[in-house]
């Protein structure tokens, strides 16, 4: 979930998004002239719906009309806005479905298979991804041994953004593991600037931090059954990383504004108290969106003004790779299947990929795509770590548990959180609030 409410609501505020916008191979999109190009859906039209307004929008509609270019089949995008469940809902209800959607967690994919509103994958789908995707993407779109979803765009959020000024100024390196992560925050702040702006006031973010913690400390397979909650929130390895996280969070002088300070802070903001005119601090965390607010916000060069570095491990682990992304999906219902699913069997092509990836601000699990494609070296070392990673790759963990514990301001996994950014020194106490949130969400 929060990958679609950080990148939609990042291009909401420059762009208005048009629903039920027509696209078409006359719109200027890419076009496609080898002896593929068929027109085989020539007079067909597919309904795509999907979270994406702005230039995330406009970009996705560049790779439609491709799809057009090759096929001769109309498109029709619809923007959902972030109640994409409701809006979907409400279109079967009134009998006028939409063809295909990008579903942004696999909790709602999930949710919409076993309400018996997607179809299965075609086999040439399932065939395509099978040969250019790592297989926990399919296990991502499947649903009781059946895939219904083909991830198209991803996202890595594990990177630590930062300041080559600020790091020059302190003597730093960047680090590759959570000590010397440390050890630089400490020198940094010395040199007399705190190290991290972290956005807390949402708590999504403090999510994120939690899960690169826990998935290089205890393992994938201890990440896997703590999302499915078949091991408690107050296992000790929860402790650990809690406690782990509180050597950092529990600094004040390693925090701008301190813990009150970061409670306070959106995303947004601290990213802008990072690279903006007046530096608060050398370091934010959060995916590769952030380099959008850079170059999009605060109009400062990715790779030259603002760098990257990968989570680092920790204690020994390997460091992680995590992150979010959008599945297409076809309905039941919709009006054509057989389009829909060569729409979606055209997604899961290199040449879709490529589209977008050209455009930038978009990141392909397709390991088939050519890495030269993408249009700088940041945003090609963050497409390397997510192919690299491939069976290692896990889905954000909140994403993926119940929206009432992991995807609610204010509530469950959110709240407690922030609670323990205002206290990192109480590890079980925030271990025992999450058990208990937790088990009410699962239960219900």
């Amino acid at each position: 979930m929060r990958l679609h409410r950080t990148t939609t609501a990042l291009a909401a505020t420059l762009v208005t998004a048009t629903v039920a916008t027509a696209c078409s191979s006359s719109g200027g999109g890419a076009k496609n002239n080898d002896s593929a190009s068929s027109q085989e859906l020539k007079g067909q039209t597919v309904s795509v719906a999907a979270v994406w307004t702005g230039t995330e929008q406009e970009n996705f509609k560049k790779v439609l009309d491709a799809f057009t270019a090759k096929t001769g089949a109309t498109t029709t995008f619809i923007s959902t806005g972030d109640n994409l469940s409701t809006l979907v809902g409400s279109k079967i209800a009134g009998g006028d479905p939409m063809d295909v959607v990008m579903v942004p967690q696999p909790g709602v994919l999930q949710q919409f298979a076993k309400q018996g509103w997607l179809e299965p994958l075609a086999p040439a789908v399932t065939e395509a991804a099978g040969k250019n995707f790592a297989a926990v993407w399919s296990n991502l779109g499947t649903v009781d041994g059946k895939q219904y979803g083909l991830y198209f765009k991803a996202a890595d959020k594990s990177t630590v953004w930062y300041s080559p000024q600020a790091f020059q100024n302190a003597g730093v390196q960047p680090p590759t593991s959570w000590a010397e992560l440390l050890k630089a925050s400490k020198a940094v702040s010395d040199s007399g600037l705190p190290a991290f702006s972290i956005g807390g006031q949402a708590g999504w973010p403090l999510t994120d931090w939690f899960e690169n913690v826990y998935l290089s400390q205890a393992g994938p397979e201890l990440y896997d059954k703590l999302t499915k909650h078949q091991i408690p929130w107050t296992d000790p390895s929860v402790v650990k990383a809690l406690t782990t996280l509180g050597q950092l969070f529990g600094d004040p002088t390693l925090v701008a504004g301190g813990t009150k300070g970061a409670l306070q802070t959106d995303f947004p903001t601290s990213v802008s108290q990072v690279f903006g005119p007046q530096p608060k601090a050398a370091m934010t965390y959060e995916g590769d969106f952030v380099g959008g607010v850079v170059s999009g916000d605060l109009k400062k060069t990715v790779g030259t003004d603002a760098k990257v570095f990968a989570f680092p491990a920790v204690d020994g682990g390997k460091a992680p790779v995590m992150g979010g992304g959008d599945a297409a999906v076809v309905l039941k219902d919709g009006r054509d299947k057989a389009a829909a699913q060569k729409l979606v069997e055209f997604l899961a092509s290199p040449e879709a990929a490529a589209v977008w990836a050209k455009a930038g601000g978009f990141l392909s699990p397709n390991k088939a795509l050519d890495a030269a494609v993408y249009p700088d070296d940041t945003t090609r070392q963050f497409a390397k770590s997510l192919i690299d990673a491939g069976d290692g790759f896990r889905f954000d963990m909140s994403d993926q548990t119940p929206a009432a514990f992991g995807g609610t301001a204010g509530t469950g996994e959110w709240k407690d959180l922030q609670d323990f950014l205002a206290n990192p020194a109480d590890a079980q106490g925030a271990a025992a609030r999450l058990e208990a949130d937790a088990a009410k969400a699962y239960q219900g």
